[in-house]
């Protein structure tokens, strides 16, 4: 009995853990209604390294012509002047993307309370498809959450920023990462509790 109950949980977790490292390498890029740009840590306006890395690949795929818009996404911390939302925004017009083609939803404290926010935002504007932009081993996590909040979405996982630079980075995040997802699986709530840059 136990040891079935360990074998069990074994495959579960294995099962999980390469699915995060599958969807992490895997490109989504399609046409979509939207580029959603899941936020991360700012500080006084400007895109920690992270969020920046996620903020540069969106701006390439909207000049790819995958989407008419950009959204960004993610509120603010106690004390904060902008919010992660209002950071990418004023990142997106310094390059060069025009105001008309960005939606800015201030709102959100993690993964789930973004996404739900968006779509909202979504079926608030009239579109539905979208493609999510955030770090490789966040992007099944996110996906799911995205597609149980009612958008039709797929994900295009960031290659660069300080996410993805060592093995042992990797290993971490898709640890934790794969712990995250059996969380929310279980319980359709978020494990996160505070900005960790990872949305």
């Amino acid at each position: 009995m136990v040891l079935g109950t360990l074998l069990t949980a074994a495959i579960i977790l294995g099962g999980t853990m390469f699915r995060v490292w599958q969807t992490a390498r895997v490109d989504g890029d399609r046409p979509v209604d939207a580029v959603v740009v899941l936020g991360a840590a700012q500080y006084d306006g400007e895109p920690s390294p992270i969020l920046a890395a996620r903020l540069r690949h969106a701006v390439a795929l909207y000049q790819e012509g995958l989407a008419p818009r950009i959204v960004t996404v993610g509120g603010s911390r106690a004390g904060d002047e902008y919010t992660e939302a209002e950071a990418g925004t004023r990142y997106l017009q310094r390059n060069g993307v025009p105001a008309s083609a960005i939606t800015t939803v201030a709102e959100g404290a993690d993964t789930l309370g973004s996404l739900k926010a968006v779509a909202a935002r979504a079926g608030q504007d009239g579109w539905s498809s979208a493609l999510i932009v955030s770090d490789p081993w966040h992007s099944l996590r996110a996906r799911t959450m995205a597609r149980d909040s009612g958008l039709e979405a797929w994900t295009s996982p960031t290659r660069s920023g300080p996410v993805v630079q060592t093995r042992e980075t990797q290993a971490r995040y898709i640890l934790r990462e794969t712990a995250a997802l059996l969380y929310y699986r279980l319980t359709h709530a978020s494990a996160e509790t505070e900005n960790t840059g990872l949305g």
